[in-house]
């Protein structure tokens, strides 16, 4: 006979573009948004949060009609018309038309680091729940602005010993002059045609071309404008942009003018800018540009704008994939004390004494066996075993275990902190 219990008993899962991020990923996750946030501050980026819920009225009608589409949208428990956020770029458009001249000043330069969601199909890189991490400035036109941004974006990626990228930088207002070369004037038709051409690499010209053939472009429309594409020119901020990111010690190895890339959501209004990697190839891996309408659109001042979105997922993706994990993250603690019944409260101090220190340490919990402490030990890949039996009390000792050769040694407490610490690089 099955029990109520048996009966009941729900089968654990985790959605579909949901993801749980167990020790070894997470504390990848904490290396790369520690090296971002020393960056952002290191050019006076200072953090800010914003909910994760608002009224859908603030969040539709931004970035298009299929960038809409992906707002998971709902009613709350007072009839209220709400939805998740699907970037943090309009949210903190709306703190600042809420904020301007009362609690911020401008210029402003914020980042922030959230969690966004998207109604997407999942596939590789491409998740429905993103911790998202953005930076950007506010009330300055000056293309400096922009070139900040992108010097940030490289900053933060050589920091890391990423090599083998291009950050492609391009203008709303270059292809909107195209669009005009080739007869569309009216904007929301051309901010279509944007989208569609965005998707070039991702489906191909082929795919793009019969898109735009059904949003109504006949063929010489369409030869006109890739042919017009591809003798694109910087405009004059671009060059200027350009000229300020050499200043910075960006040479042309990491950069490129790409008039194809378009940015797929609306609120753009100039320069605009992505970063790719050559291998791993999985999309842009930051996107980003300038948004001069947005604030107003949400009812406040008109303020220019500018920032980009640095993508965690698959920076972290990448630096698996090409090595770059630093070996000193993939383990956790340094060193496991071990307990022995006779002493467990020397074990304790010895652990307070390495925390002191710096030294990530932890201690085992249970007085048992010892070889099932070493197995938790080679479990988990911590790399030292510190014990203390009677005789290491005794004679104000701590025998050492380096796992990986099997060695031990005897040693003083300060002489094992130095060890630790230079095998630590600190």
């Amino acid at each position: 006979m099955t029990s109520k219990t048996t009966k009941n008993k729900v089968k654990p899962q985790t959605l579909k573009g949901f993801r749980d991020f167990l020790p070894q990923e997470q504390r990848l996750r904490n290396y790369v948004l520690a090296v971002f946030k020393e960056v952002f501050e290191s050019f006076g980026f200072e953090p800010l949060e914003t909910p994760s819920i608002e009224p859908t009225a603030t969040l539709l009608g931004k970035y298009g009609s299929e960038a809409d589409k992906l707002v998971y949208t709902f009613s709350d428990k007072g009839s209220r018309n709400v939805g998740l956020i699907y970037d943090l770029t309009v949210p903190i458009s709306k703190v600042l038309a809420l904020n301007i001249g009362n609690k911020i000043t401008l210029p402003f330069k914020r980042y922030q680091i959230q969690r966004v969601w998207r109604a997407d199909k999942p596939q590789k890189g491409r998740y429905r729940e993103i911790l998202m991490c953005d930076i950007d400035t506010f009330g300055v036109s000056s293309p400096l602005a922009d070139a900040e941004i992108i010097a940030i974006i490289y900053t933060i990626l050589k920091k890391l010993q990423i090599e083998n990228f291009k950050i492609k930088i391009n203008s709303r207002q270059v292809l909107f002059s195209i669009l005009k070369g080739i007869g569309i004037t009216e904007e929301k038709f051309g901010l279509s045609v944007l989208q569609t051409i965005d998707k070039l690499n991702k489906i191909g010209q082929d795919k793009v071309n019969k898109e735009l053939e059904k949003k109504g472009l006949d063929n010489n429309k369409i030869k006109t404008l890739w042919e017009s594409i591809k003798s694109a020119q910087p405009d004059e901020k671009l060059s200027e942009i350009i000229s300020f990111i050499e200043s910075f010690g960006i040479t042309l190895k990491y950069y490129q003018f790409d008039p194809t890339m378009a940015r797929g959501l609306d609120y753009y209004t100039g320069p605009i800018f992505e970063t790719v990697v050559q291998k791993p190839k999985f999309g842009s891996i930051t996107g980003g540009g300038r948004y001069d309408k947005l604030i107003s659109l949400l009812g406040g001042p008109d303020v220019p704008a500018t920032g980009t979105t640095i993508g965690l997922d698959r920076i972290c993706d990448c630096l698996k994939e090409l090595n770059l994990v630093p070996p000193t993250i993939k383990t956790g603690p340094s060193i496991l004390v071990t307990l022995f019944p006779s002493s467990t409260d020397q074990s304790i101090k010895l652990a307070k004494s390495l925390r002191q220190e710096s030294i990530n340490c932890e201690l085992f919990l249970e007085e048992t066996a010892l070889d099932k402490q070493l197995k938790y030990a080679n479990r988990k890949g911590i790399p030292y075993i510190a014990f203390l039996g009677p005789d290491e009390v005794k004679d104000q000792k701590v025998k050492l275990k380096t796992m990986q050769t099997g060695k031990q040694e005897t040693l003083s407490l300060q002489e094992l902190i130095k060890k630790l610490k230079s095998k630590s690089g600190s």
